[in-house]
């Protein structure tokens, strides 16, 4: 049986200092838990993810957790990647689907932080894309990228969909000039964007 599913099933043995109450509803079983702390496992027994919450819930018709003011530390073995906040989020389908919402703010652990944030993130595990939607911005120290939707891939490139607003800063961390574009491509590791246009004839590259 893989980890995952020995999370769903014996799920309390993960949580620390946890506090459960039952709310028993018709042949509805609702666990409250009371500071969360768990990790999600891959099949092979790799750190996933971890995952916080100070207010939190299990439906066990739904197989869902419902957490309050949520904090996941996405892993790349042993280190941390991302960190991502947010005002509530389930965690659901074998603890593969994960669904925040409200004020979500994800950052990178570089001395010059790169900060995204959005109304709403998805991300499938088996997919490995984050899904982000509803006034999406990304801001480090150099740029300011805004849309109403963007996707991070593993290869580190962020897609920022039609339309995009695109702003430099200046040395005082001021607003220099604004671009409106068709998509945009930021990518973390190089710290380039580039932008391109359906028809092809119109593609830029600004590097920092």
């Amino acid at each position: 049986m893989s980890n995952i599913y020995r999370l769903i099933i014996f799920f309390p043995l993960f949580i620390l200092g946890c506090v459960p109450t039952n709310v028993i509803d018709k042949n509805k079983v609702i666990q409250k838990i009371e500071s969360l702390d768990m990790t999600i496992f891959s099949k092979s027994g790799d750190k996933i993810y971890s995952i916080t919450s100070p207010n939190s819930s299990y439906d066990n018709i739904e197989l869902e957790f419902k957490l309050k003011n949520p904090i996941i530390n996405i892993l790349n073995g042993k280190e941390t990647k991302y960190i991502i906040s947010a005002e509530e989020s389930t965690l659901s389908d074998n603890n593969k689907l994960l669904k925040l919402k409200g004020n979500v703010k994800l950052k990178n652990l570089k001395k010059d932080a790169d900060f995204l944030y959005a109304d709403n993130f998805i991300w499938n595990i088996e997919n490995t894309n984050y899904q982000l939607e509803g006034k999406v911005r990304f801001e480090n120290q150099n740029i300011i990228l805004n849309s109403g939707k963007a996707i991070l891939g593993t290869d580190n490139i962020i897609k920022f969909f039609n339309p995009v607003k695109y702003i430099i800063k200046d040395e005082n961390n001021n607003n220099k000039y604004e671009i409106n574009s068709e998509n945009a491509y930021y990518n973390l590791t190089t710290e380039s964007v580039s932008f391109k246009a359906k028809d092809k004839r119109v593609k830029s590259i600004i590097y920092f």
